[in-house]
């Protein structure tokens, strides 16, 4: 507050002013001779009538008059800023608003406010500034990318969704968000389109480009005050096994002392190791008594930029996901030696699945039944018995994917791949070069590896194979399948038209196959082939009729419950805050456990082009002038104190003539 400011307000101590006057303005009784009164001996008096405010409506009046009167002067002095955008030649908007609601925001600004609380109050600010003919969309940034909100012009619409907005422990995916925002503006009429950003540039990225609009669409980044800082340390997961517990701690920098990790019951701690100073990420071992409970809690003590992160549920989770292989090694490896591509795959993209060479696919569920997922390369077809097993198998929940090559189509008399394949599975000579990427968004950026494949022969499946529910992930681009889903009770088989084979084809060796694999192990974890997700993943409920999801509350014992949709006759359930989750499933409960992505600890910010920061995009705001209303209940309180006087007068009148 400047001097001038509290010179203005200095002004309110007048209030006392009318209290004097009303003191003073008692006057002293005008005194009249009684003759009998002589005879009366004259009596000191016993105690004086204390100084009373005769008309107390009247002196609040005027107090409140003063008070106006110094806030009317102050008030030109104050500067209440908001965000608004700058308007090109005064036309209408379009506007796409890309909130972050991963766990980085959060963190704490300086003063005491969870960088995502200021990101929505930004919003709102900037929705309160449409006008009608502006259009609004509102995209949510962290992971997967979410349209909380379409393009609209209803502007009431647009502060709904920002006040239903809450935070969540997702990972960040600004790439995602961006090119999401610039989709919703695209072929609106207003020309000045332009996506918001108001996140801490955290994505796990630092050394990424740096972030800037395109030629149409131009990027503002309005709050740089909400950048990320600080260092942060997290409990990504914890996992029991007898009587140890296997923490996993992640942080953005090399710690120093002072961090330790604790296993608590309740309040209560059981055990405890020190962090080494300097630790980064890794995995430390807590020896538990014992008869330790079983609901126990990891918890990293020390103190940093976000503590909702520093706690999580000791579960028993059952290792990495189990994939079955049963892959000819030789036919598979390559030239530079080394596994499989196959695990050298999965151990590229690091997703914790751990592969489990089996010499046969077993001809019993029960053998199947500690997998998670099967890969069957071109096998020559499956007995009855092995059939009958894969499919008991995959409808309870289970997932393969079949690779079929020349040895798949020479199956022997007996043998085959129905009902997860129907029909005759021939061998051939590819009819095109190349893969239909463009079509796919399984593949991501990856898919453009597969327009020049070009190998020496290709499966043909029967029409009988493509009928629904079958669905092509992936065409070649003659558009017969290459990549092929097939839907079954509550699991799931996927059919690749070409072996693993290197002899084959060098498929295993671009990144496509990496995307391929990906989605391969994420579709085991989302139905329940492991039991643990990371938020914002989401589980797929196939086979099942009734399904309820909540989060147990850590401390309290209560649950809440988590939406559960349908999207293309699939129960789905997508939680987005970390912790223990209770299932039931067809009547059966289970537990589950959602942790956090390590990248998302990261708090190095992305770069941002100084373009998205330009104030030809908008700012903020000077002034909120509120003088025209402390004015009017000035006069307002002028207008009562006028009437009070004048009643006040008229009443007097009237007792002085009923005492006459």
């Amino acid at each position: 507050m400047s001097f001038v400011t509290a010179l203005a307000l200095l002004v309110g101590l007048l209030v006392a002013a009318p209290v004097a006057a009303h003191l003073l303005r008692r006057r002293n009784a005008e005194e009249t001779s009684f003759p009998a009164a002589r005879l009366v001996p004259a009596t000191a008096p016993a105690a004086r009538r204390r100084s009373a405010l005769e008309d107390r409506a009247l002196f609040a009046v005027r107090a409140l008059a003063v008070a106006a009167l110094a806030l009317l002067g102050a008030t030109p002095l104050f500067r209440c800023s908001h965000l608004s955008l700058a308007r090109q030649g005064g036309a209408s908007v379009a506007m796409a608003v890309v909130l972050d609601d991963s766990l980085s925001m959060r963190a704490k600004l300086p003063g005491g406010q969870a960088r995502f609380e200021r990101a929505v109050e930004a919003a709102r600010q900037l929705a309160g500034g449409l006008a009608p003919g502006d259009a609004a969309a509102v995209v949510l940034a962290g992971s997967p990318p979410r349209v909380a909100l379409a393009s609209t012009t209803n502007l009431a619409a647009v502060r709904e969704a920002l006040d239903g907005l809450t935070p969540s422990d997702r990972s960040t995916d600004l790439d995602g968000a961006l090119a999401l925002a610039r989709d919703l503006l695209e072929g609106l009429p207003q020309r000045d389109k332009r996506v918001v950003l108001f996140s801490d540039l955290a994505d796990g990225s630092p050394g990424a480009p740096a972030l800037e609009g395109s030629g149409e669409v131009a990027l503002w980044v309005p709050l740089p005050e909400l950048a990320a800082s600080g260092e942060d340390c997290a409990v990504l997961r914890a996992e029991r096994a007898g009587r140890r517990a296997r923490v996993r701690v992640a942080c953005t920098g090399p710690v120093g002392a002072g961090k330790r990790v604790e296993i608590r019951a309740g309040a209560e701690a059981l055990g405890g190791v020190p962090l080494e100073p300097g630790w980064r990420a890794g995995e430390v071992a807590v020896e538990l008594p014992e008869k330790a409970p079983e609901v126990l809690s990891a918890v990293l003590g020390g103190g940093d930029a976000i503590e909702s992160d520093d706690v999580a549920p000791l579960v028993s989770t059952g290792g990495p996901l189990s994939i079955a292989a049963v892959v000819d090694q030789a036919s598979t490896q390559v030239a530079t030696g080394g596994p499989p591509p196959l695990e050298q795959a999965l151990a590229a993209l690091e997703l914790e699945a751990e592969v489990r060479p089996l010499p046969a696919v077993p001809e019993s569920a029960e053998e199947l039944a500690p997998h998670a997922a099967l890969v069957v390369d071109d096998a020559p077809g499956f007995t009855p018995e092995v059939r009958r097993a894969l499919v008991g198998w995959v409808e309870r929940g289970g997932v393969a994917l079949l690779t079929l090559g020349r040895r798949a189509a020479a199956a022997p008399l007996g043998a085959g791949f129905e009902p997860m394949v129907p029909g005759v599975v021939r061998w051939g000579p590819s009819a095109v070069r190349g893969a239909d990427a463009a079509e796919s968004s399984l593949l991501g950026m990856s898919g453009s590896s597969l327009e020049d494949l070009a190998p020496e022969g290709r499966a043909v499946l029967e029409p009988a194979a493509l009928e629904a529910p079958a669905e092509a992930l992936v065409r070649w681009k003659d558009g017969a399948p290459l990549l092929l889903r097939r839907p079954m009770g509550r699991g799931v088989v996927l059919v690749l038209t070409l072996p693993l084979s290197t002899e084959e084809s060098d498929l295993v060796l671009r990144p496509a196959f990496l995307a391929l694999l990906d989605h391969f192990v994420s579709t085991a974890r989302a139905r329940g082939g492991a039991r643990r997700i990371d938020a914002g993943e989401t589980w797929t409920f196939d086979g099942y009729r009734t399904v309820e999801v909540a989060r147990v509350l850590p401390g309290e014992g209560k649950e809440e419950g988590v939406p559960v949709t349908e999207v293309e006759r699939r129960l789905r359930a997508t939680p987005g805050v970390a912790g223990l989750y209770a299932l039931t499933l067809d009547g059966e409960r289970s537990t589950r456990v959602v942790s956090l992505a390590e990248r998302e600890v990261d708090l190095r910010p992305r770069k941002v082009q100084e373009s998205a920061r330009a104030a030809s995009l908008g700012g903020r705001d000077a002034s909120v002038d509120a003088s025209p209303y402390v004015a009017l209940a000035l006069l307002v309180l002028v207008a009562a104190e006028l009437l009070l006087r004048a009643l006040g007068g008229t009443r007097g009148e009237r007792e002085a003539a009923a005492e006459g």
